[in-house]
Parts: C-alpha cells; sequence; structure tokens
C-alpha cells in the first residue's frame, strides 16, 4: 500500500459507511477539523454534522480531533462536539495521531483517520498502522502550499471516484 492512499473515499464524513468501518474492526476515529468536518475558517456547526457527530457516538465510536490549526476555532469546535483534541499536530508525523490513540484508548489497528488530505491526513494514518478514509475538500478556500499539493493529489487520485453524494452545503464546496 502507498502511503499516500487512502483505505477508503467519500464524498464528505456524513457518507462515511459506519458500518463499514465496524465490520473492519475500527472503534475510534481521529478526525481532522479543516475541510474535512468544517470548512476552513468556518465556526459554525451545522445540524447535519451535530447528528453525524451523534450518529457516530451510537455506532460506539469513540473520536477525536487531530488538527494541524492552533488557534481558539479548534478547541471551541471539539468543545462544541463534546470530543477531545489534538491541535497543533504538524501532521503528517505520528506523535498527534498517537496522542489522540492514548486519548481514546486504543491501537492504530482499532483506529481509523479521517482527513481531506493526502499528505497530511491519509500520509499520517498510514504511518502509524492505521485505516485511513479520505474526504474531499469542503471548501475550495485554504492555505497556498495546501491548495499546490491539492495538484498533487488529484493526480494520485485520477481515475478513483469518492463514494456517497455531497451531502452538505456551502457555495465554495469542490
Amino acid at each position: 500500500m502507498s502511503l499516500f492512499s487512502p483505505d477508503y473515499y467519500y464524498t464528505d464524513v456524513l457518507a462515511v459507511d459506519l458500518d463499514r468501518l465496524t465490520e473492519d474492526g475500527v472503534e475510534a476515529l481521529l478526525v481532522d477539523l479543516d475541510n474535512t468536518l468544517l470548512p476552513r475558517d468556518s465556526e459554525d456547526v451545522p445540524d447535519d454534522l451535530r447528528a453525524w457527530a451523534t450518529s457516530v457516538d451510537e455506532h460506539g465510536f469513540r473520536m477525536c480531533l487531530i488538527s494541524n490549526n492552533w488557534h481558539e476555532r479548534v478547541q471551541g469546535v471539539a468543545d462544541e462536539l463534546g470530543l477531545p483534541m489534538v491541535s497543533k499536530a504538524v501532521k503528517p508525523l505520528p506523535f498527534a495521531f498517537r496522542k489522540g490513540l492514548g486519548i481514546l484508548d486504543v491501537s492504530a489497528r482499532q483506529a481509523a483517520v479521517v482527513g481531506d488530505q493526502l499528505f497530511t491526513d491519509i500520509a499520517g494514518g498510514n504511518l502509524i498502522g492505521a485505516r485511513t478514509v479520505l474526504v474531499e475538500p469542503l471548501s475550495r478556500t485554504d492555505l497556498p502550499h495546501t491548495l499546490l499539493l491539492r495538484r498533487l493529489e488529484a493526480r494520485i487520485m485520477a481515475g478513483r471516484e469518492p463514494v456517497g453524494e455531497v451531502t452538505t452545503s456551502g457555495s465554495d464546496r469542490l
């Protein structure tokens, strides 16, 4: 398996097949924030995301936010969703992922990393030996270096289509 190859590919987190993850032995989710759960720089948690977080909990998963971001916004969203979090993650380095695993008290084999970037979320998840779930980014707004990496991601993912319908709203959705 390639470092940049996700195990699963979905349109967004709302389309992730939680039953399939359970069948594959996943008990916990390490989830990115920016452009995975919310569009970058957004603080408003929509009702459909709240419902998804409830569904994740009802499926028996534990969940932790893992974000390279360090602003108060990360803590605010984590608090609003009732989730533990690790900020300043420096993904794809394994340290924050391992910290999240410790918070959730699971091994990497029992976890899935969910995110919108191959070079941070998916690479980091693969480095620690977790399952990896790629979702399409929620927004075109991103940091300049991330926008450049998106071009490489498009080449790597060429020919692969995500599972699911676009279920989130937003005028700047990709």
